[in-house]
C-alpha cells in the first residue's frame, strides 16, 4: 500500500483504482472508518474515473497520533495527498463524516474540486438537526451485541440485513485503537461548516435516504439551501448506508450528475440539458 505524508508528518496509506486516465473521484468515507467503507460501490465509478481514497489519521494503516482530530485537519490532510498524486482537481464525492470533510475542501480550496457530492450529511454546529436521544440511547447500551444490531439497523433497512449476512464495511475500522475511534467521534461532533457553506463554488449534489435517522434527513435541505446552486436527491426508503444498499439508484444518479457537470464545465451542458440528460429527479431517485 502506498504512503504518503501530511504536513505534519503523520503517515497516510492511499488507494488508487479505476481508469489511469480517467477523471480523479475523490471518495471520502465516514466516521471511524477506513477505504473499505467504499468496497461494495467503488467499482460502480471505476469505468469512467480514477478513483482514489485514503485511510483517515486513525484508521487503516495511516498514522494514528493521540492528539485531537478534525473535519477541517481531515480536509488539510486530502490536499496534502492531492499534491502528492499531482492531482490539480478532482471530483469529491464524500459520505456521512466525509461529506463534512468535503465541504471544508469544496469551502476553502475552491480550486481543488471540481463537482462535489454530499451524501447523508450534515452542517453540523448549531444548525444542523441532531440525532435523537432514542438513537443515541440505542449505541451507547452495554450490551455490545445489542449495540452492534441498533447500528447495523440505523445503516440499512431490515429486508437489506436479512439477505446480506455480512461482512459489513461501514460499521467502523475493527482494528482502530480505542483513543483514536474517540477522536473521530469528536472530530464530526465538533463539525460546523455552516458559514463557509456559501464559498463553495463547485456545482453540487446533496444525496440523502428519506429514512436516514442516524444523520436526519432533514440536514440535506439544510445544505442545499446553504450552497448555491445546489441539487437535492432524495434516495426514498433508505437508511444512513443508502449507496450501498440503493447503489442501483444512487450510482447511476452520481454518475449522470458528474457526466453532466463534466460537460458544463467544457460548454457543452445547455445543449445536453435540451436533451433531457441530468434531469432532477429529487424525491424519485
Amino acid at each position: 500500500m502506498p504512503f504518503t505524508q501530511a504536513r505534519d508528518g503523520v503517515a497516510l496509506a492511499y488507494q488508487r483504482g479505476g481508469v489511469p486516465g480517467g477523471e480523479p473521484l475523490l471518495l471520502l468515507q465516514g466516521q471511524a472508518n477506513d477505504h473499505h467503507w467504499w468496497d461494495g460501490v467503488r467499482q460502480d465509478f471505476e469505468h469512467l474515473h480514477r478513483t482514489i481514497t485514503f485511510d483517515y489519521r486513525g484508521t487503516g494503516a495511516s498514522g494514528k497520533p493521540d492528539e485531537p482530530y478534525s473535519t477541517r485537519g481531515f480536509a488539510r490532510d486530502v490536499i496534502d495527498l492531492l499534491d502528492h498524486l499531482g492531482v490539480e482537481r478532482a471530483h469529491v464525492y464524500g459520505t456521512s463524516m466525509g461529506g463534512r470533510v468535503a465541504q471544508w475542501l469544496a469551502a476553502e480550496h475552491p480550486e481543488r474540486v471540481r463537482c462535489l457530492i454530499l451524501g447523508c450529511t450534515s452542517p453540523g454546529g448549531t444548525r444542523g438537526i441532531e440525532r435523537d436521544n432514542a438513537v443515541r440511547r440505542s449505541l451507547a447500551q452495554p450490551d455490545r451485541e445489542a449495540a452492534r444490531r441498533a447500528l447495523l439497523e440505523l445503516m440499512y433497512t431490515p429486508a437489506w440485513l436479512d439477505t446480506h449476512p455480512g461482512p459489513y464495511r461501514t460499521t467502523g475500522d475493527p482494528d482502530m485503537p480505542a483513543f483514536a475511534r474517540r477522536r473521530h467521534l469528536a472530530a464530526s461532533a465538533e463539525h460546523d461548516a455552516w458559514d463557509v457553506l456559501p464559498r463553495v463554488t463547485a456545482p453540487t449534489l446533496i444525496v440523502h435516504g428519506t429514512d436516514d435517522v442516524f444523520n436526519p434527513a432533514a440536514n440535506a435541505p439544510l445544505l442545499a439551501e446553504r450552497i448555491t446552486g445546489a441539487r437535492l436527491e432524495l434516495v426514498p426508503g433508505a437508511r444512513h448506508a443508502y449507496f450501498e444498499e440503493f447503489r442501483h439508484l444512487a450510482g447511476p444518479l452520481v454518475l449522470d450528475f458528474l457526466t453532466e457537470c463534466g460537460l458544463s464545465e467544457n460548454g457543452l451542458g445547455e445543449r445536453e440539458r435540451e436533451h433531457g440528460l441530468g434531469a432532477s429527479r429529487s424525491g424519485t431517485a
